[in-house]
């Protein structure tokens, strides 16, 4: 006879955790790589939401095309590759997997803290909560509180959720779920 009750729970914990892993990895990559489409696509001269931005965009892409292109295109680089590795770690495809989740250990909360933050101030500036001498640029704070600080803020969240639901268990706990699982085998049956 053997006790499968709790093992049949520990494996459902178990499954759930890695199913919530795997949609939170998805969803920190989509909006990391509609992050970085849109460098790209300003990148190569697009301008559509670009004032979403801010009018130093703006300006910085009709003043000197090229640079701002070369920019954009680093940034857009640097925003695909922080939104496809963490996939790639999790599908277990990445070299170095330990150095990457302690990476994105340190990302995911910069950029809830990043998005947040702005989300905030951007939002009080918009409400008339912070009053802004000189005036501000409306269209670009309703880009960063509507669109571009909700995807960072989305991008960390799903990142950090990721990680905490992706993480080994302790050495202590894998010992102790050992323990209360074992197949109990009588010496009758």
């Amino acid at each position: 006879m053997t006790s499968t009750g709790s093992t049949n729970a520990g494996r459902r914990t178990s499954g759930h955790r890695s199913r919530i892993a795997r949609i939170a990895v998805v969803t920190a990559c989509c909006a990391g790589v509609l992050h970085a489409a849109s460098s790209f696509y300003w990148a190569f001269g697009g301008r559509w939401l670009l004032a979403t931005v801010g009018a130093w965009a703006v300006e910085a892409a009709e003043d000197a095309p090229a640079v701002t292109g070369l920019v954009l295109g680093t940034v857009g680089l640097v925003k695909l590759l922080a939104a496809v590795i963490p996939v790639a770690v999790a599908a277990g495809r990445a070299p170095w997997p330990r150095l990457w989740r302690a990476v994105c250990w340190v990302g995911a909360p910069l950029l809830v803290v990043y998005g947040g933050l702005n989300i905030a101030v951007s939002g009080a500036v918009l409400l008339g909560a912070i009053p802004v001498d000189g005036g501000f640029d409306r269209v670009a704070m309703a880009g960063h509180v509507f669109l571009w600080d909700p995807l960072f803020l989305i991008w960390g969240v799903a990142l950090m959720v990721w990680l905490f639901c992706s993480r080994a268990p302790k050495a202590s706990q894998q010992n102790e779920f050992r323990a209360k699982n074992r197949t109990i085998r009588l010496p009758f049956v």
